[in-house]
Parts: C-alpha cells; structure tokens; sequence
C-alpha cells in the first residue's frame, strides 16, 4: 500500500543577514505602497461618501463585509485593483471607480468559504463601470468551478451610463453576468441576494435568479427607477413606492423576505448559509491537521530579491510556504531548472511546480553550465508528467513562476523543445483538477503559457510587488528594435554625437514604455492577474483557496492518496532504482568467483533468481548439459520456473567451459544466489 512520504525542505537563513536585510529593505517599500493603494480602494470615493452612506443608516461595503464574514482575517479580496489608476470623462466631469465599484473576495462564513460579489455605494452609488461585469463574471467562474456558494451584496444603480458603450454590448458585457447566474443556478450552486439600497436595471436582473432574494426597508427593484418613469409616463412616485419591499415581497414575489435593515439581513444571510453543507476538507485531511510551515512565511519577503536578475533558492520559499516545511520532490536527478513535488498546504494535499533560478549543470556536457529560471527539454517533460498525474489524482497543482521563457537556439530546435512545449501545454488546458498560479518575479514569453498563465484558466494568479509580466523585459525589447545600430556587444555603432543621443533617447523611451507595462498595477488593472499580494501573505491566500477547492464532495475526481499515479510516477522514475533495474526479463546470471577460488580454483554459477531449476526441457529429453560436457558462451544450461512460467538460464561468460559437477537435481527448488553447476578451471 503507498503512502506519501513528505521530508524535511528547507532551512534557517543565518547565512547572509545582511543580503536578507537589504531584500527587506527593498521589498518593504513595495509592500507600504501596496498597503496605500488597498487603502485608497477602501475608501471609495472617500469619507465624504461613507459618511452620506452611514447617515442613511445604512452600512459601507467594507463593514457589510467584515460583518459577514466569521472574522475579519476571513475575507480574501480578489481584483482589489481593476481599472486602478484609470478615469472615465473629461474635464470637471472626470471620475475614478476604484476596485471598478465592487468588491469580489472570497469569505469564510459559518466555516464554509463563500464568493461574495458587493457593490460599492459610495461610488457612484454602485454603478458598474468598464471592467466591472468583467470583473462580477471571473468571480462568479471561480464560484462555478468549485461549486462555493455565492451571495450578492446588491446596492446597484446600474450602469454609468456616461460609459455605457464600454459596459453594456460584447460578449463579456453586463448581460453575461446573468448568464452566469443561470448556469451557477443549473449546476446546483446556491446563491443569495440581499438587496441593500438601489437595485435598477441590470442591478435588478442580478438577485432575481437567486435561491433566496432578502430586501432592507431602504432597498428597491426596478427596471426603471422613478426619475425615468417621472419622464415617461408623468408619474410622481418614488423608487420604493415602484420596486420597494412591500411590492416585491407581498405582490410581485420577485423577493423572499423583509428585513429592517442592513445588519439584519447580514444575519439572516450567515443564517442561511449555516444551514448549508459543512465544507469537506476536514474529510479531505484524512485525520491529518492543518499546520503552519516550520520556517516562517514572513522570511519571503526578504527571501526574493527584488531585482529579477539575482538568483534565490526555490526550495527555500516552498518551505516557507507548506505545512511544516515537508516535501515529497519528484524526479530531482532530472530537469534541474524546475522542481516538482507534492506537499500539504492547510492540511491538504497539492502539487508544486516551480522555477529554479541556480546556474546548474548541463545533462549532456559535464563541462558546461546553464542558467535557471529557463525551460529546456528535461524539465518541459517533468512539468508534462506531473500536470497530468496530478489531475488524474484531483491534486490541487500551484505554480511557483519565476521564468524568463523557453530555451532558444540551434541545440533546443534539434530536440524538439517547441513540441515538448506543446505537451506541456496541452496537459494544462485540459485538466480538470484546479491550478493556482503564483508570479512570483518574472512570467516572461511563452514560459509564462506553459506554466499555466491566465489564458490558461487558473482558478486564481496572484501577483507580487515584484512581478514583471511580458514578452520580454524592456532592455531586451529595446536592443531588439534597435539591433540594426548596435555592434555584436550591443553598443551604439555611430560615431556621429546627435546620431548616437537619438538612438539612446529611442532606445530609453522603449525600454521605459515596455518597463511600465510590466508593472504588476497595469496588470491588475487590466484584469489580467487576479490580485497582488505580498510575498508575506501568499500562504494565507494559497490556503484559502485550497481549502475552497477541497470544500465539496463530488464535484470533481479527488483520489484516496494510496492509488494515486503519483506513486507509479516515482517508482519509474527513482534514480537509484533505474541504475539497479534490469530491463531484460529473465535476468541474466553471471559467473561468479568461488569464496574459496584461490584454494580449488574452480568456477560457479548461481541461480539468478528463486524458483524451480531444471536441467532438461522435459522428462523425455536429454538434459542440457552434463559433467564433462563443454558449454559455450550463450548456450543453455538449464530452465526455472516462476510463476508458471520457464526462463532459460544461459552461460553469459565469454570463455567455454568444461562442467565439472552439477550441485543439485533435475526439479529442485532453488533460491537465488545458490550454486547450481560448478566448472572445471581454466587452462592457463
């Protein structure tokens, strides 16, 4: 029966304090600014605004939240930074919408994680702006994919209208989020609304679908609210008199229930969700417990440089990252630029597929060295193996970037490293088991593919302070589009003084335009990771969503750890095993020496395995060999029997030699190592 056997990864960094200081150092002054930007999305559109929101006696998003969720070290926000830094207008009428006026985060309510989609109404009154639905939809694909619960915090107004042509049409537009409230609803995952304040137009469609739809006093549905039906129809009435709870609730029954106010219906919300089922992962830790890493998580931080060309090393971080610093490496002796493995993270099984950044030895060459952080033939087809083995086991598999691309040139074309590429990639845009992908510093060219980018569908990519995503870094990109100027070293051929400062200033502009699109900010911007974190807090983050992803029973394939294929994986490829196996079945005898050669010099041959031994093909026959007779190399000696099988044992030496005694009879159980024929000695 297999068991998984995680080992000791890792260690203490005495070694260079003041390298460790200077990264903390370093880091630090990323990380306050990250701390300044969260707090700025927090805020809305400011104080101003929470304080008109909290004279209506109703509550901001951030205190819905915090009131939801079982603590506040339970709420794990997700594209915290979507149009972050954009504006929408011109002039006096130009607006931000930070967080794209919603906050999406995944909560812990009751013990079970729940995706929380929440409209923001001190901006703009929730309206949803360009990226918003985009932004509403990828937290409702997370919800689908591993069936989490889904609660709707509606205090909408709709549209902005002034962008609509950005919001309304397209296939990502405002009309998908109602698809996908659809499909969560036809695959059975539960949702809940609770109307907070306005709720009109496509904020109407959104809690309709819904399981249970909760309404405060203060909250209205409508597909128009009263200003435009004021212009159409010349009707005085207000928003509640059109849509409020008494109307939905009593005669519509387009809501369930009737609440006095925002804390109340938060309530009843953790209400509801208590009487869901308990999350599995408990089942899911077969009587193991989740614990912390055995070498503290905050150490990352002054672990990575924040200069993406020094190296660090790997194993270190996934130490500080798994329960106790425990490991089972996959395939270590192979592809040196990545390590694979499994681990436990909050108690719970996963795979860990990472970058090495050492210079390491080259498998062909003994006298050569290459770099890490780049992907070559070997560790390409490790990576292959092991996506595939573990979506047949229902492992969580996290990727670990930090890659500046494939191998390039004429060795890595000769062995194929475009189709070892495309295995890699195939194997993950079919596996069915969730990946989390982590940019830990660089996610360059189609590395950054083939380690599970977002086109590739995680079920999360997280960013760091660090983390330059691109094709390729600015100053490479530069040389490139200037490469008919440079010599071989790469230096500026001109002579001429105004010709040599037009081309650098050329050559600055790019490299500075290209350095500024891979800052992580423009990528969460633009959707195109999911969130930045510290490095400090990836534990925190990777927990929580591995847990989420081991919450249900029956949603996907999660197998018992006895019969994994992981197990069939290392026992075909452990190096020692594959230096002692042999490949040719049955195995071949050899000549051994006598112990007591120097005093008889004579000659044995042993039994190669235990079994049955005959000297004859059948009891009619003539035996193969007897006393006197010369046998030639190759020839047969004698038959065993295993497992109702026969093996012909043969003389592999390359003298003849002449018998000069059989040791035991026709039919005689044997085991291995015992003599079976001793020869006479060789003439000198």
């Amino acid at each position: 029966m297999a068991k998984v056997i995680l080992k000791p990864i890792g260690s203490p960094l005495d070694s260079a304090p003041d390298i460790f200081q200077s990264n903390l150092d370093d880091m630090q002054k990323l990380e306050d600014k990250l701390d300044q930007k969260r707090a700025q999305v927090k805020l809305g559109w400011g104080e101003s605004y929470q304080q008109r929101t909290r004279d209506k006696k109703k509550m901001t998003v951030w205190e819905r939240l915090q009131a939801l969720a079982d603590h506040v070290d339970a709420i794990f926000p997700i594209n915290t930074f979507v149009n972050d830094g954009e504006t929408f207008g011109d002039g006096e009428s130009a607006r931000t919408s930070p967080a794209a006026g919603v906050i999406t985060a995944l909560l812990k309510v009751h013990q079970r994680w729940v995706m929380v989609i929440a409209n923001d109404n001190t901006v703009a009154s929730g309206s949803w702006w360009p990226r918003t639905p985009e932004k509403i939809i990828r937290a409702q694909e997370m919800a689908l994919k591993l069936r989490l619960p889904v609660l709707y915090l509606v205090d909408c107004s709709g549209l902005f209208l002034p962008e609509q042509g950005r919001t309304f049409p397209g296939k990502y537009g405002a009309g998908h989020i109602f698809k996908m409230n659809s499909e969560l609803s036809n695959a059975g995952v539960a949702q809940i609304a609770g109307v907070f304040g306005d709720c009109i137009a496509g904020g109407g469609y959104m809690p309709l679908i819904s399981d249970k739809v909760y309404m405060t006093e203060s909250a209205y549905m409508v597909i128009a609210g009263a200003a435009l039906i004021q212009g159409a129809k010349s009707q005085n009435l207000s928003s509640l008199d059109i849509g409020g709870a008494s109307v939905h609730v009593h005669l519509s029954n387009c809501a369930d229930f009737r609440v006095p106010d925002d804390q109340t219906c938060l309530e009843r919300i953790r209400g509801e969700v208590a009487h869901m089922s308990s999350s599995a992962a408990d089942y899911y830790r077969h009587g193991a417990q989740a614990s912390l890493p055995f070498y503290a998580p905050a150490e990352l931080s002054g672990l990575i440089s924040t200069k993406p060309g020094v190296a660090y090393d790997i194993r270190q971080v996934i130490a500080r990252l798994v329960d106790d610093s425990l490991f089972w490496e996959f395939c270590p002796e192979v592809g040196l630029e990545v390590v694979v493995g499994v681990a436990k993270i909050s108690g719970l099984y996963v795979g860990i597929a990472a970058n090495v950044q050492d210079l390491l030895p080259h498998p062909e060459h003994a006298d050569k060295k290459r770099p890490g952080g780049i992907l070559y033939r070997e560790g390409v087809a490790k990576l292959a193996a092991f996506s595939r083995a573990c979506n047949d086991d229902g492992i969580v598999l996290i990727w670990l970037q930090d890659v500046a691309g494939f191998d390039v040139g004429v060795e890595a074309e000769k062995q194929g490293l475009l189709g070892f590429g495309s295995s890699l990639i195939y194997a993950n845009s079919v596996r069915e088991a969730p990946m989390i992908t982590v940019l830990l510093r660089k996610a360059s060219g189609a590395g950054y593919y083939a380690m599970a980018g977002m086109p590739y569908d995680p079920l999360l990519q997280l960013s760091t302070p660090i983390s330059r995503l691109a094709v390729m870094d600015g100053r490479t990109l530069a040389v490139g589009a200037f490469n008919s100027k440079l010599d071989d070293n790469f230096a500026i051929v001109t002579k001429d003084p105004k010709e040599k400062a037009f081309i650098e200033a050329g050559m600055k502009a790019v490299q500075d335009r290209i350095e500024a699109d891979m800052d992580p900010y423009r990528s969460a911007r633009q959707m195109d990771t999911d969130e930045i974190v510290k490095l400090c807090e990836l534990r925190n983050y990777l927990s929580c969503f591995v847990e989420a992803c081991y919450q249900n029973h029956g949603v996907r394939r999660i197998k018992n750890p006895r019969i994994w294929s992981l197990h069939d994986l290392q026992i075909l490829t452990q190096s020692s095993m594959l230096k002692n196996a042999v490949l040719v079945m049955p195995a071949q005898p050899v000549i051994q020496q006598s112990a007591q050669k120097q005093k008889s010099t004579q000659d044995i041959f042993v039994a190669p395995m235990e079994g049955m031994f005959y000297w004859r093909a059948s009891p009619q026959e003539e035996p193969f060999v007897k006393v006197g007779c010369l046998l030639e190399p190759g020839s047969t000696l004698g038959l065993m029997e295993v497992m109702k099988c026969f093996y012909p044992i043969r003389h592999e030496g390359f003298d003849a030699r002449k018998v000069a005694e059989l040791c035991v009879a026709d039919g005689t159980p044997v085991k291995s190592g015992q003599v079976l024929l001793v020869f006479h000695p060789l003439s000198a």
